[in-house]
């Protein structure tokens, strides 16, 4: 299945508007994490890490399955395939990881910090709230490098593929030449007939 040309740019839009609100995102619980390990005010701290609860239970996840979908709507749906380009591969796979880290690590870590600080006690451990963002946010600025430079050449599959499509092309163009050769060939023995008969 290959995406008609506006349905490809809108499907870009919304991948990369995603993205970029994904980066956002993770940008925003950084600023949150860093902003309740570091400041003395426990009611900074507890207004912090409820903010982080509340980008992570309703925004973060939604952003992020957002960008996956587009993400393999575009893969599957134009020439660059999901498993023909490495780049297009790493990116699926770090995408895949990064929403199960936040699903797995990020948003329990959240939720500690919140029960812990809510009951009036001090912020449990600032890996809870500092880990998940800044490992999410490294693994976005990568997957962006890598969508700008597409680096690392074609997978496997992706070399066995352009050899078979090029083996194709090229026995298509064997057999038309060998037609048009067969065609010339053709003419003078028409043309001889055309003669005798006349």
């Amino acid at each position: 299945m290959k995406l008609s040309r506006p349905a490809r740019r809108a499907t870009l839009v919304v991948h990369v508007a995603a993205s970029a609100g994904w980066l956002g995102l993770t940008l925003g619980l950084l600023a949150l994490g860093v902003t309740a390990t570091t400041t003395g005010a426990a009611v900074t701290v507890e207004a912090s890490v409820r903010a982080m609860k509340l980008f992570a239970d309703w925004l973060l996840l939604p952003v992020a399955f957002l960008t996956l979908v587009s993400g393999l709507v575009l893969s599957l749906g134009t020439p660059w395939g999901l498993a023909r380009h490495r780049w297009v591969y790493i990116k699926f796979w770090l995408t895949l990881a990064t929403i199960t880290a936040t699903v797995f690590a990020l948003r329990p870590g959240v939720g500690s910090a919140v029960t812990a600080v809510s009951a009036g006690g001090p912020l449990p451990d600032a890996g809870d709230v500092l880990f998940g963002p800044i490992v999410s946010l490294s693994a976005y600025l990568f997957m962006t490098v890598i969508s700008v430079l597409k680096p690392w050449g074609l997978t496997r599959r992706g070399r066995r593929l352009r050899e078979q499509k090029s083996a194709g092309q090229r026995s298509v163009r064997e057999k038309s030449r060998g037609q048009k050769i067969s065609a010339a060939a053709q003419k003078p023995v028409d043309a001889e007939r055309a003669s005798q008969t006349a």
